[in-house]
């Protein structure tokens, strides 16, 4: 089960990646904000995606130690997006080892360590 979460975050995660890049060599984000700032649902998607990168972040600050490694994560996380925290959690995944679970993976700290 590990190893299928692992190759389908890692699809999920090249896939991001290349949506995008594709995405910004297309269209300029910073020239279509105002449009796309006046869009309802862009906004409510917006507020919901920062919502669950803060849970996700959340989870980084229980899981790491370092103050400068928990910073960085949250720059990561608000400024790439999924493509950080797909990162985090599959760098999670390929620390863990052959006979931990998902609970291990989840619920042990580096403080635990």
């Amino acid at each position: 089960m590990m190893q299928m979460l692992k190759y389908v975050l890692l699809f999920v995660w090249v896939f991001m990646i290349y949506i995008v890049l594709s995405t910004s060599l297309e269209s300029n984000l910073y020239k279509e904000w105002n449009y796309l700032a006046s869009i309802p649902w862009m906004r409510a998607t917006l507020w919901d995606f920062y919502a669950n990168m803060l849970v996700i972040y959340l989870w980084v600050i229980y899981k790491e130690k370092n103050a400068f490694v928990i910073l960085l994560w949250a720059v990561l996380f608000f400024c790439l997006g999924s493509i950080g925290s797909i990162g985090y959690v599959l760098i999670q995944l390929f620390r863990a080892k052959p006979t931990d679970g998902i609970k291990e993976v989840l619920m042990k700290s580096k403080r635990d360590a």
